[in-house]
């Protein structure tokens, strides 16, 4: 196992924040957000991070040193449930980067309340699904808030 980031409930300890909001097809017989809905709120975060950070996820893995970011492994610990039409907010924090690998912390919430927390994974592979070495702009992403 390689997961070592434990993500806190404390929103200032992320840098970044991507607002989702859960869909009707989303939801069990309960009206409760099935777990499986999870990896995708946190890939869209991710993803947007990237961007706003000024690395489009679609550029960096078609640039000419083109790198992908396979998820290793993911760890989702449930709170409290989501439910339909919850605007999510999804905060972000990169750590515990190293040559080939990343992890992401995530806190999720909901009006300020903590509903979940996730760790994922990440290894650099090229596009044959090789290890590669990781970028060197993810450095600057490590870390909580920016000043």
């Amino acid at each position: 196992m390689r997961l070592s980031l434990r993500p806190t409930l404390e929103p200032s300890d992320y840098r970044f924040t991507h607002a989702v909001r859960t869909r009707f097809a989303e939801t069990d017989a309960m009206g409760i957000i099935h777990h499986g809905a999870y990896p995708a709120y946190l890939e869209e975060a991710r993803a947007a991070m990237l961007r706003d950070a000024g690395f489009p996820y679609d550029l960096v893995r078609s640039g000419e040193d083109g790198v992908d970011f396979a998820v290793l492994e993911l760890y989702v610990r449930h709170r409290r449930p989501l439910r339909f039409d919850d605007e999510v907010v999804v905060h972000v924090v990169v750590d515990d980067l190293t040559r080939t690998t990343f992890q992401v912390g995530y806190l999720l919430t909901v009006a300020g309340e903590p509903r979940a927390t996730a760790v994922t994974v990440h290894g650099a592979v090229d596009a044959g699904g090789r290890a590669a070495r990781m970028p060197a702009f993810l450095a600057g992403l490590v870390g909580p808030g920016r000043d």
